[in-house]
């Protein structure tokens, strides 16, 4: 029998505006899980979304892919769960579960994959809907284990800003002795920061603001490079293996290039599109430098990263919301006007 009348939050037209919005969720198959919504971080794909900046948006649309909650049920065949638990949702519900990609654990990479919200269901082809509501059904093939000792608010945006950073810091093989660097300190750029100094690798910021420096070195940078300051990128030339660039709009890589190691690789995680200037050749080929990209993670890189997470005590900086005050959200959002993750409390849903 379905789910009733669940309550959340949509967008039902580009203009964006967030407003209450009831429907309902499929009853559960063998295999699914049941997650009463405890916390929904905000991601800026939420907000792409609600305003269809990549004119793929079918409304409604409820967004919300940074999800914590409980267990209420499980269906007949699920055994990896069980009402009370804490778990989590991160930003894909489904997958084909045979192609390559899947069958290596890269489920994120599958063409069948579907989103938590924004997309379309594998099975009964109906439109999924995301956190910013009372309540999910999810495939236990996509629920995630919520270690003991982390806390559950801050563990949210890690679903998303954690497991996209985590990412490429596994995949090339980040550890002690390894010198990586972040482009920007925002949702993703903070936790990129968090995770590679919790790796052992030494860590520097790049950044536009001379301000940002104090909180660049409490959330684990080493140096803090001065992007616009010539003689500042000049002395770091050569010098990082990794350089993870989190800026979420155009902007000119070219100036990062020199500061890669030889055989070092610039991947980007914040931007989607077109980047403008034109990229120069020249230093790669000459360091047999990379420019690659990277999305989120596999569910067991998910899992891995949070039990990483609860072993070293990391979690995201968040600022707690009411679901209510979600259309201001985003105005600050597109201000990067929070340090560095907004988190809806979703008890105040039911206010």
């Amino acid at each position: 029998m379905a789910l009733k009348n669940i309550r959340g939050y949509a967008a039902h037209d580009a203009k964006g505006k967030m407003v209450p919005y009831h429907f309902d969720r499929r009853a559960l198959r063998a295999n699914d899980v049941e997650i009463e919504i405890l916390y929904c971080g905000v991601c800026h794909s939420d907000l792409h979304t609600a305003r269809n900046d990549w004119g793929n948006t079918m409304y409604p649309v409820v967004p919300g892919h940074e999800i914590v909650g409980r267990v209420l049920s499980v269906g007949s065949a699920v055994t990896k769960f069980k009402p009370g638990e804490h778990v989590g949702v991160g930003c894909m519900v489904d997958s084909c579960q045979h192609c390559a990609a899947c069958e290596q654990g890269l489920e994120q990479f599958c063409q069948h994959f579907v989103a938590t919200y924004n997309s379309v269901d594998l099975h009964d082809h109906a439109p999924t809907y995301g956190g910013y509501s009372e309540n999910i059904v999810v495939s236990d093939q996509f629920v995630l284990k919520i270690p003991a000792g982390l806390d559950l608010k801050a563990t949210a945006p890690l679903l998303c800003a954690g497991i996209t950073t985590w990412s490429p810091l596994r995949h090339w093989k980040v550890g002690p002795g390894s010198r990586v660097a972040v482009v920007g300190l925002g949702g993703l750029g903070h936790m990129a920061l968090k995770l590679a100094k919790g790796l052992g690798a030494e860590v520097t910021l790049f950044t536009r603001s001379p301000g940002k420096e104090a909180d660049a070195r409490r959330l684990g940078a080493d140096q803090v490079v001065l992007s616009t300051d010539s003689a500042q990128m000049a002395a770091v030339s050569g010098g990082f293996d990794l350089i993870i660039d989190t800026v979420p709009y155009i902007h000119d890589i070219n100036p990062y290039i020199p500061t890669l190691a030889i055989s070092g690789t610039l991947v980007l995680v914040g931007y989607l599109g077109n980047l403008d200037p034109f990229l120069n050749s020249a230093p790669l080929v000459m360091g047999r430098k990379s420019v690659a990209g990277s999305l989120i993670g596999g569910i067991a890189e998910t899992q891995e990263m949070l039990d990483f997470c609860a072993a070293h005590g990391i979690a995201s900086d968040v600022e707690m919301v009411e679901i209510q005050n979600i259309n201001a959200v985003y105005e600050r959002l597109l201000k990067s006007d929070v340090k560095y993750r907004f988190v809806i409390d979703m008890a105040s849903l039911k206010a």
